[in-house]
């Protein structure tokens, strides 16, 4: 049976692991492995506990959650920071996506002019630096976007075509287009209200995330 001292061992692991996720002066790497020890260290132990062994379970729980934690890498933090440095006072934004993948949105006055799908040479330097910091196993999925100005006929095609001039571009620079996914989300998902300019401009855009493949 069970221990009764075994459940308090468990949350001091999983509230110390969640107290170190909450530090401010901790990476988003390391915050993910705290969060991950910790959530782990409460599943291991109750399920450790169906067997007689809670404390083991919990320490084989934390270990595990902290490896799913760790999903984002180094490589992605650096990547992350590598681009923020590049696209700093352009209006790009770079972002940690939810599911650990490295987002990068292009507005429109960076990219396309409007009902265009040829490349603002504005946006070249930025693709150029971007090229060069991806390395030979990271996958890039580029996801081109419209505002609601004109039809599905025309937007859709349209944000798929801004989507394959960007891979092409990179293509050139050298980046495996087998690594590449592109799509194109026609007016369907927008950031802002497209009654006003403000709005449509923002919602005409480019998104290129990166992600390490599953291993």
């Amino acid at each position: 049976m069970t221990s009764p001292f075994y459940f308090p061992r468990i949350a001091l692991v999983a509230a110390a692991a969640l107290a170190l996720a909450g530090c401010e002066n901790m990476s988003a790497r390391e915050k993910g492995t705290a969060t991950g020890a910790g959530i782990g260290a409460v599943a291991g132990g109750i399920i450790g506990s169906t067997s007689g062994n809670a404390g083991t379970g919990a320490a084989i729980g934390a270990v595990v959650g902290a490896v799913a934690g760790n999903l984002w890498s180094k490589n992605m933090e650096d990547k992350k920071r590598q681009m923020e440095q590049a696209t700093a006072g352009t209006g790009i934004e770079v972002a940690r996506t939810p599911d650990n993948q490295l987002k990068v949105n292009v507005p429109s006055d960076l990219s396309f002019a409007v009902g265009r799908a040829d490349l603002n040479p504005s946006l070249r330097p930025v693709l150029d630096q971007f090229a060069q910091g991806l390395d030979a196993k990271t996958l890039v999925t580029i996801v081109g976007h419209t505002d609601s100005t004109g039809t599905d006929a025309i937007n859709n095609p349209l944000s798929l075509q801004r989507a394959q001039t960007v891979r092409d571009y990179l293509a050139l620079r050298g980046v495996a287009s087998g690594r590449m996914e592109i799509a194109g989300r026609g007016s369907r998902e927008p950031l802002a209200d497209n009654g006003t300019p403000e709005g449509r401009a923002k919602n005409r855009r480019v998104e290129i995330f990166l992600r390490e493949p599953q291993v």
